[in-house]
């Protein structure tokens, strides 16, 4: 969504070539193929430590830290794992992400109309509010050495990218829409 933000503001006479179909699948399967081989990746390393006393995981999912506080094995070397791995998986794209956002925040304020400059910040705002929230929670969840949270407080924070923020994609996305802002406006002042 950064890529396409940038190139409907960034380079609007460009987007219809930037963003064809061919490219969006591009960018849509690089995304699903990193994710599937990094998951491959991680079950493989999990899958050869040993496991003993409660088989029972304090989560609400089968998360790997979680999964980590039942090995007897020693996890240092999956920390290390997990820590180079947040760098190419989270820090990379995230920092993409932001320099696209850079780009684009110059080229909205090069916009002469104020009305212009309004409608394309309102374009990005919803989209860099959700990539703030997951990026800083998947930070604080998977970047933090293992003794840094209690296993609720973990729980919290994979509740939060895992269901708060899909739940609140919709309602961020929705509300750029007049009618339903009207709605909601509606229904909140109703008398």
């Amino acid at each position: 969504m950064a890529y396409d933000r940038f190139a409907a503001i960034c380079k609007p006479l460009h987007y219809p070539l930037l963003m064809n179909k061919r490219n969006c699948v591009l960018l849509a399967a690089s995304s699903w193929i990193t994710t599937i081989v990094d998951t491959i990746a991680v079950v493989n390393v999990i899958s050869h430590y040993s496991f003993c006393g409660s088989n029972e995981i304090n989560h609400f999912f089968c998360d790997p830290n979680a999964l980590l506080k039942l090995s007897c094995s020693d996890i240092k070397n999956f920390e290390i794992i997990v820590l180079t791995e947040g760098v190419f998986m989270g820090v990379a794209p995230f920092l993409l992400t932001l320099l696209s956002y850079i780009f684009i925040i110059v080229a909205i304020l090069k916009i002469r109309s104020s009305e212009g400059r309004n409608k394309a910040f309102s374009t990005c705002s919803s989209h860099l509010t959700i990539v703030l929230i997951f990026y800083g929670t998947v930070t604080v969840v998977y970047m933090s050495p293992s003794s840094m949270f209690t296993p609720e407080q973990d729980k919290i924070f994979a509740l939060l990218y895992t269901v708060f923020i899909p739940m609140l994609n919709p309602l961020i996305y929705s509300m750029r829409n007049k009618e339903v802002k009207n709605a909601l406006r509606n229904l909140i002042f109703r008398k």
